[in-house]
């Protein structure tokens, strides 16, 4: 009988439960060291599936294009296009009278342009993030045989054919296909950094065979898998040595496999999409509440219901902002455009404004901060120095040894590289080796030079190393190494330790006789002399320092979210202009209920030793705060964070499942780029905010000049066709605005979604373009006589032309909180389509559309009247926007 699927999710804890023998794992997972017959592995594929985790796909193209249509306002509308069908078409054909589908085909042009918009952007950037999934056909060896009986053969087979039981073999370069359990090691270092984010690779060693060697470590935390030295895990790679082991535990019931699965499905909702969604309801609820208004005033008044349920549903139409989801699509395309041009892919276009409402930004330290690499620092003496002696010992060292060269080694030769210390040692020859090991921690090797001078070089960790040395080099002083100077050492190394490198020592020592009289052995380290230490580090990005900065100067606070120690981690926060505080680590994280997490992450910057789950909750206790999030992060221990982030940013080298979860993803490993990404996405928002403010109020005004023409006048104040027109070429001419720009103290600061500030604007700016409708209605009136039902033409012809021209026209006082024209000007699209228009605006009622619709020329005495009216307009608009800028200290 084999293990079920539920079995092997609870087969990994057992087996990294140290007290365990390999023998009970073994029997455990009904397998043996000789590997599975052909058979079992091909029944055990059948039962656990193929060793694939879950994966987040785009959604097939019509749920996409349906997805694209689904908006409050395009849902308003469609509704609006069915009533206006039924009262302008379908009931007018039953009794015979003429029929105009002129509003319909209005409304349903606004809707198939927004959502098509809308689709073709997202469906083109789906297709980008496919593109950079990764394509390399990954493949594993394992043990098989063909019979129960048969004998044991190495086979490599694809990585989704490894199943729980199977004994496979780990080598240098190597991807951990899934997890496992040691059964014999040799020099074994994995990279844990897309679980862990550690930068250094761990040691991974069969239990057993070290318990002697490595009984302190042993006897950790066996629920910590990634500190556990028996176990590796799927989404770690080898970087050096050699290893046999158990497959315990594969696809889904991974620790990665279940960390994928967190991470697929529906995303939680982003500050964008709370904001749309109050935005929306605040617009929809005025709506339904001004129409029946509209409705039963015009209907008591006038006494032609039809008519009035007509202008009723015009007033509707004009009181939704349909344009709304046309102007988001077109400001986050271009945005994104924009942002494609700086080698980013825009996977989500909601990320865009995201991005600007963003005032945290949480990031992973290894490989977004730093390099993801190892570089040599220094190469000091006793007192701090950088000496020669020891980098060229290190170097031979680095430079001879036979075996797989690890990241220290590789640090310390490019270091040499191009160092005139290094000049000239090529004349050495390797005379022997004595390769690392887990028990003395050391490498040595031994090395000739032209004369056949013999010396011993060793380095490796401190402790180990003073272990085999007695005396020590200060300068060319040789010094006994007495217990003071253990100290001193010890008190060097700690000091560099808590500034966040890692350390290694240098020692040597001329053989005595000139020659290795035996194969080198561990008895010959010994009586070393000590030269000094090697500190490395894994750097900082050389953008990332500028880039902090950038972002603090926007208002954006930086906090660092990393599976490392609180040391390093401090370490490069300060290399970064961050001030790392207190930590906070994940064991105290865990200890805190919701409301103490809620508190501690408003005044942490560093939290460290962090889970997946724990960077994911840190993110939604901020989130919980108010604040609209960004993370930053390519492991897969970044998924679950980037996951519930508002705005998910990775990097093209991320693992897949960090890809799949971000929304926007860095084709260049350059933060400044992350700048440019907030200030775009400030702008896009300005924009959409800008064209919600100025149509809400322009629509409120309209409909409180509607409610006042109603009270008072014998016949409506414009056709409902005269409202549609209106509408619709007042939002043609705001098509412009993505092209338009903020005002620079706009995008200083983070910028959210606030229903409030779009009623409070609504409540100041409407009424005061009423005051100017009202002087139109008296014009009219008064003036030129339009005030009688044989004149409603004329009244309804000047109202259009004032009305448009007016909420047109102030687009420029209201669309900067500075003085227009003077100060600031709207850029040169936005001022050309408001120009044309205005001009288009004004010749309809001379043209056969005109006519068609009801509209007639005006005199000409009109327009010097009119001009007065949109000048007296510009002035009060500009003085109410300073009173209100004063009032409520900001503009949009």
């Amino acid at each position: 009988m084999i293990p079920t699927k539920l079995d092997a999710a609870r087969d990994l804890a057992i087996a990294s439960a140290q007290a365990k023998s390999l023998e009970t794992t073994l029997a455990r997972l009904h397998t043996q060291r000789s590997g599975l017959t052909d058979d079992e592995a091909e029944q055990r594929l059948l039962d656990y599936g193929e060793n694939r985790v879950a994966t987040e796909k785009a959604p097939p193209v019509l749920i996409q294009l349906l997805g694209a249509f689904n908006n409050p306002f395009i849902w308003v509308l469609i509704v609006l296009a069915a009533i206006s069908f039924v009262t302008d078409y379908w009931l007018p054909l039953r009794q015979g009278d003429d029929t105009d589908l002129t509003g319909v085909a209005i409304m349903l042009l606004m809707v198939t342009l927004s959502g098509m918009l809308r689709f073709w952007q997202e469906y083109r950037t789906n297709k980008a993030a496919e593109m950079l999934k990764t394509l390399v056909r990954t493949t594993a060896t394992v043990i098989r045989r063909a019979t129960p009986s048969g004998r044991p053969e190495k086979k490599e087979i694809a990585l989704e054919e490894v199943v729980p039981g199977d004994i496979i073999f780990l080598s240098a370069g190597d991807m951990v296909p899934a997890d496992v359990r040691l059964l014999k090691s040799r020099d074994l270092f994995v990279s844990q950094t897309a679980l862990s984010g550690e930068a250094i690779p761990v040691e991974k060693y069969d239990l057993l065979a070290n318990v002697s060697a490595k009984g302190s470590q042993a006897s950790g935390d066996a629920g910590d898998l990634l500190s556990q030295p028996g176990i590796c895990l799927m989404g770690t790679n080898v970087t050096s040595g050699s290893a046999s082991a158990v497959v315990v535990a594969t696809g889904s019931a991974t620790w990665f496999g279940t960390l994928a699965k967190s991470v697929v499905g529906r995303r939680p909702q982003t500050a964008f999409d709370r904001g749309v969604n109050s935005v929306s309801w605040l617009l929809i609820r005025f709506m339904l509440i001004m129409v029946p208004i509209v409705l039963f005033l015009n209907g008591f008044t006038k006494g032609d219901w039809t008519d009035a349920l007509m202008f009723a549903l015009a007033v509707a139409v004009g009181l939704t902002p349909e344009m709304l989801p046309m102007i988001v699509s077109s400001n986050l395309a271009k945005g994104a455009i924009a942002m494609s041009r700086r080698k980013v892919v825009v996977k989500r276009l909601n990320a865009i404004q995201n991005f600007g409402a963003m005032d945290v930004l949480c990031t992973d330290k290894t490989g977004t901060l730093t390099r993801d690499e190892i570089i040599l620092e220094q190469h000091l003496d006793i007192n701090g120095h950088n000496d020669d002696r020891v980098l060229r010992m290190a170097w031979l060292n680095s430079h001879h040894q036979s075996g797989i060269k690890n990241l220290m080694d590789r640090a310390i030769i490019h270091f040499g590289s191009d160092n005139p210390a290094i000049a000239g040692l090529q004349r050495y020859r390797k005379i022997d080796e004595l390769p690392f090991d887990f028990e003395r921690r050391r490498l040595s090797i031994v090395v000739a030079d032209e004369d056949d001078q013999q010396t011993l070089i060793c380095k490796g960790a401190v402790d180990e190393m003073l272990a085999v040395s007695r005396y020590w080099m200060e300068g060319d002083a040789l010094r006994a190494l007495d217990q003071a100077a253990r100290d001193r050492w010890h008190s060097r190394v700690e000091n560099y330790n808590q500034q966040g490198f890692r350390v290694l020592m240098v020692a040597m020592r001329r053989l005595d006789d000139g020659t290795l009289a035996a194969p080198l052995c561990a008895d010959d380290e010994r009586e070393m002399v000590i030269l000094g230490l090697l500190t490395f580090l894994d750097p900082p990005k050389e953008s990332a320092a500028e880039a902090i900065s950038a972002l603090q100067a926007n208002g954006v606070s930086v906090k660092v979210l990393t599976g490392d120690n609180a040391v390093i981690t401090g370490k490069i926060c300060r290399d970064v202009g961050l001030a790392p505080g207190t930590p906070l680590c994940g064991g105290d994280l865990a200890k805190l209920n919701d409301d103490e997490l809620a508190r501690a992450v408003e005044t942490t910057t560093v939290f460290c030793r962090l889970t997946p789950q724990q960077k994911s909750r840190v993110v939604q206790a901020l989130q919980g705060n108010a604040h609209t999030l960004g993370f930053l992060g390519d492991g897969i221990n970044d998924a679950p964070a980037l996951h519930h982030a508002d705005i998910g940013i990775s990097v093209d080298s991320a693992a897949d499942i960090a890809k799949e979860s971000a929304d926007i993803i860095l084709l260049e490993k350059n933060l400044l780029v992350l700048e440019e990404g907030v200030i775009k996405g400030r702008e896009t928002f300005g924009n959409i905010i800008k064209y919600l403010n100025l149509t809400a109020s322009s629509n409120f005004g309209n409909v409180f000049s509607v409610l006042v023409a109603s009270a008072f006048l014998p016949f409506l104040p414009m056709l409902a066709i005269h409202l549609l027109i209106q509408n619709l070429m007042y939002d043609i001419s705001q098509l412009a605005l993505p092209w338009d720009k903020m005002d620079k103290e706009f995008l200083r600061q983070p910028r959210k979604w606030d229903a409030k500030n779009i009623g409070r604007f609504m409540l100041w700016m409407g009424p005061t373009s009423s005051i100017f409708d009202i002087a139109t209605f008296w014009l009219m009136w008064q003036v030129f006589g339009a005030n009688t039902s044989a004149h409603q033409s004329l009244f309804q012809s000047g109202w259009f032309i004032e009305g448009l021209l007016s909420q047109t026209l102030v687009v420029h006082m209201l669309r900067t909180q500075k003085i227009p024209f003077i100060q600031r000007r709207a850029a040169l699209p936005v001022m050309l389509m408001t120009l044309l228009i205005m001009a288009a605006g004004i010749a309809i009622p001379f043209s056969p559309l005109g006519q068609a619709v009801g509209l007639v020329p005006l005199p000409w005495q009109y327009f010097p009247w009119l001009v007065a009216i949109l000048l007296g307009y510009c002035l009060l608009a500009q003085g109410v926007k300073q009173l209100y800028i004063r009032r409520f200290g900001q503009w949009f």
